[in-house]
């Protein structure tokens, strides 16, 4: 029996094509939020979820950083990173030379092809929804003179007619993604972990915590602050450091961190996507 892995929904969109990728065995299984494929999990309807984290062009998302904070049961178990490939999608009924006076799409995609809709389409007017699939199937009601810009997937998924691949303006766009499960991953050899703590309000506090990676020579990938939903000024700090948890290096640097601030958390240990 496969295993249930959440994702945010519809069928079609990049979240799906990043659980597919992710685990092809798994059985993925789509939720109307990322809150919602998250609970999924507590719920017992699925034993991972897979969400989007944060965009190269767009970056962090807000949504999945709180559900990671919130949720302390929970670790990061792997991670995606997906290439944003995005494409004209036409109704299947669609002529091939036929006027478009309507292009629809998630805003997100709208905005990462504002050049190209400006060079090829400038007079012609967008509409935003919730998701690329969903712009695919309402471009299909509408019928002729309206398009989509979606990934590949939809237009398959809806039986309609890709009229040009990669109109994204930015070939770097990509999105990652994280697994969020019970426990995390034992050691690869090649692995990331994911850690969140905050310091004392007080001058050199936020460096002397991230000394102790630089003192056992441990990269840091990214840094990512929160509010920590206390009072203003307060913060959470969301760290990605190059190793695993049960590395001699890691846990000793572990166990000095935990001296150095007010509180600590290990989200989890996972490999490294290589793509």
């Amino acid at each position: 029996m496969t295993a249930p892995l959440a994702y945010l929904g519809p069928p079609g969109t990049f979240s799906e094509q990043a659980a597919i990728e992710f685990d092809p065995a798994a059985d993925p299984v789509p939720y109307p939020t990322i809150t919602a494929a998250c609970e999924a999990i507590f719920a017992g309807d699925a034993d991972r979820a897979i969400l989007p984290l944060e965009n190269s062009l767009a970056g962090s998302i807000g949504e999945t950083h709180d559900l990671i904070i919130q949720h302390e049961d929970l670790s990061i178990a792997g991670e995606r990173v997906l290439p944003i490939e995005l494409c004209l999608i036409l109704p299947p009924a669609a002529p091939e030379d036929g006027e478009i006076d309507l292009i629809i799409s998630h805003p997100q995609p709208l905005r990462q092809c504002h050049r190209y809709l400006q060079l090829h389409y400038p007079d012609v007017r967008t509409e935003a929804t919730l998701s690329t699939a969903e712009a695919v199937a309402q471009a299909i009601r509408h019928g002729p003179g309206a398009a989509a810009i979606a990934p590949r997937r939809a237009a398959s998924l809806h039986g309609a007619r890709i009229a040009e691949i990669g109109i994204e303006d930015d070939k770097r766009n990509a999105t990652r993604f994280v697994v969020l499960a019970r426990t995390d991953a034992e050691p690869t050899g090649r692995d990331k972990t994911t850690i969140t703590f905050s310091t004392e309000n007080q001058p050199g506090a936020l460096f002397g915590a991230l000394q102790v990676f630089a003192e056992q020579e441990i990269n840091l990938t990214r840094i990512e602050s929160r509010p920590a939903k206390e009072r203003i000024g307060t913060y959470l700090f969301l760290v990605d450091c190059d190793g695993h948890r049960a590395d001699a290096p890691f846990a000793s640097a572990l166990e000095t961190l935990e001296r150095r601030v007010a509180r600590l958390r290990v989200i989890g240990s996972y490999p490294v996507h290589a793509p």
